[in-house]
């Protein structure tokens, strides 16, 4: 007995499973299937995942040194490369933004930006309701830029659960995020500087945050102590790679940390003196208990 083709799927389970393989698929795989996959893939809910390529560049041709130096950086640089080679020269990070969030039709709920993404971009994914459904955010490290002027655009995702930002200031953006992202439950904003401004409007502003990751980052003493008094309803915190002014070398610093942590019902397997904190294999990663 002849076994079923995917091509005699139907359209509501092949768009199931399309939305599923990604943008590179989307693009550059599945069109070339078969009809039925082709028009499959144009369903508004195949592209509710938008996450783009690390960087967008027009083609200029590629060197095997390249190559081999970009394999080892960007994770998705076969993907990059390949989208370089199919537009050639007409490729754009506004264009493609916009072409692709056009692709949704309003559904998208996850979005991660490109790096060197324009304000034109992001202007087009916040304005006109264009992603009325966001949930997830991520700006990325490589768009410096779009981070510093992200603030004028929050209000418009006030469904978002999860935001991840670059290197940021964010005591200027954190009252903008408690008062327009209700439903926030996790922020990434990895090699920022943390003072007790910057904690002060952490606790003030988002205070039910469960997951919070400020990895790399330069943190005050004080400031650490001030988010984990403050923020009790953290699960996860994450905090390596950081650079602690005044403590790395204070004595005492392990038996003055977990004092603190007692203080927010925390369990803590090992924590040494360089802010790295050991919970069972889950090295660098603090869980709360």
């Amino acid at each position: 007995m002849e076994g079923r083709k995917w091509e005699d799927l139907s359209n509501d389970i092949l768009v199931n499973v399309l939305g599923r393989v990604g943008m590179e698929s989307l693009l550059l795989d599945v069109p070339f299937v078969c009809k039925s996959w082709y028009k499959a893939r144009r369903e508004p809910q195949c592209w509710e995942h938008l996450i783009f390529p690390t960087f967008i560049k027009p083609y200029s041709g590629f060197n095997c040194w390249e190559d081999i130096w970009w394999e080892l950086e960007i994770p998705d640089w076969g993907f990059i490369k390949r989208l370089a080679m199919t537009y050639q020269e007409n490729l754009s990070v506004t264009a493609f933004v916009k072409f692709i969030v056009n692709r949704s039709c309003g559904n998208a709920t996850i979005i991660e930006l490109p790096g060197g993404c324009t304000e034109e971009a992001l202007a087009y994914v916040a304005y006109d309701c264009r992603c009325p459904r966001l949930k997830s955010l991520a700006v990325g490290s490589y768009n410096e830029y779009i981070n510093g002027i992200i603030v004028k655009f929050i209000s418009r995702w006030k469904n978002l659960e999860m935001l991840k930002l670059g290197k940021y200031h964010l005591k200027e953006i954190i009252p903008q995020i408690g008062l327009h992202c209700n439903n926030l439950i996790w922020l990434s904003s990895p090699y920022t500087y943390i003072g007790k401004e910057e904690a002060s409007s952490l606790v003030s502003s988002l205070s039910e945050l469960k997951y919070l990751d400020l990895h790399g980052g330069d943190f005050e003493k004080e400031a650490l102590v001030m988010i984990l008094q403050g923020c009790k309803q953290l699960v996860q915190l994450d905090i390596r790679d950081n650079v602690w002014r005044s403590i790395m070398h204070m004595q005492g610093f392990k038996d003055l940390m977990l004092n603190v942590y007692k203080g927010v019902w925390m369990k803590l397997d090992t924590f040494d003196y360089i802010g790295r904190m050991v919970e069972a294999s889950n090295e660098d990663v603090l869980s709360l208990k």
